[in-house]
C-alpha cells in the first residue's frame, strides 16, 4: 500500500511538472532519427514515453500480483487436500488404536475368564480330594474308636504306643 502511494505521488508530481511547463513541453525541436531528422515537440514525447513505460510497469505489477494471488489459491486448495488426507489418516490409526485396544482387551478378559475357571476347577479338585481325606481319617478315627472301645469292653490293656505317650502326660489309668 504504501508503495503505491508513493507511484502515485511521483506520477502526480510528474503530471504537476508536465502541466506547469506546459509551453516548454509543446514546443517543436529538431530531433535526429539516424536517417533522417524530424521537428516535434521534445518534452510531449518523452512525457509520452515516461507514460508508457509507467502503464507497462503497472500492467506487469498486476499481472504479478494475479499470479502470485492465484499461487496462494493454489497452494491453499493443495494445503487444504493435504490437511484432510492427514485428518482422515490420524482418524484411520485412531480407528486402527480403538479396535487393537478392544482386541487387546478381549484377549485379556478372555485371558482372566480361562485362569478364574481353571482356578475354579483346581478348587473344586482340591475340595474333593480334602473331603475324600477328611472322610478317611473320620472313618479311620471311627474305625480306632471302635477297636479300642472293643478292647475295652474285652478288657485288653491297649496297645503300647497308645498308653506312653511321651508328652509327659501319664497314660490312662482304669
Amino acid at each position: 500500500m504504501l508503495r503505491a502511494l508513493a507511484l502515485f505521488a511521483v506520477v502526480a508530481l510528474i503530471g504537476l511538472f508536465a502541466l506547469l511547463n506546459w509551453t516548454a513541453f509543446t514546443t517543436p525541436t529538431t530531433l535526429s532519427l539516424l536517417v533522417t531528422d524530424v521537428q516535434a515537440p521534445l518534452g510531449l514525447i518523452m512525457l509520452g514515453l515516461a507514460v508508457v513505460i509507467t502503464l507497462l510497469f503497472t500492467m506487469w505489477a498486476i499481472s504479478l500480483q494475479a499470479s502470485t494471488l492465484m499461487e496462494a489459491r493454489r497452494l491453499n486448495r493443495e494445503l487444504q487436500a493435504q490437511r484432510e488426507l492427514a485428518d482422515k489418516a490420524e482418524a484411520s490409526r485412531f480407528v486402527e488404536l480403538r479396535s487393537y485396544v478392544g482386541a487387546e482387551l478381549q484377549r485379556s478378559v478372555a485371558s482372566a475368564n480361562r485362569g478364574h475357571e481353571e482356578l475354579l476347577s483346581r478348587l473344586t479338585h482340591l475340595e474333593g480330594a480334602l473331603r475324600l481325606a477328611l472322610e478317611q481319617n473320620a472313618n479311620s478315627v471311627a474305625a480306632s474308636l471302635g477297636e479300642f472301645e472293643d478292647r475295652l469292653e474285652r478288657g485288653e490293656l491297649p496297645p503300647p504306643e497308645i498308653t506312653s505317650r511321651g508328652d509327659g502326660i501319664p497314660p490312662l489309668r482304669r
